[in-house]
């Protein structure tokens, strides 16, 4: 099974630090939260994302063992 964990870090002399702990060897993904840059959107994009939240707000979500499950996706 596919199992993932969130952490957040920051940057210290070039290297990242969080607190937790990951198995010697694991892939990472880095997304790099820049408040100043910001991000645009199309607006088909924008009124997709949020009809998503407005979704969430309404509490029609699911789980992410429910959706890696609807997905199939195995190791």
């Amino acid at each position: 099974m596919l199992t993932m964990q969130v952490a957040s870090g920051k940057v210290v002399q070039g290297r990242i630090v969080f607190e937790g702990e990951l198995p010697e060897g694991a892939d990472v993904t880095l997304i790099v939260d820049d408040h100043e840059t910001g991000f645009e959107v199309t607006p088909e994009l924008k009124a997709v994302l949020l009809e998503a939240i407005a979704e969430c707000d309404r509490g029609d979500k699911i789980s992410a063992d429910e959706l890696l499950r609807e997905l199939q996706i195995d190791e």
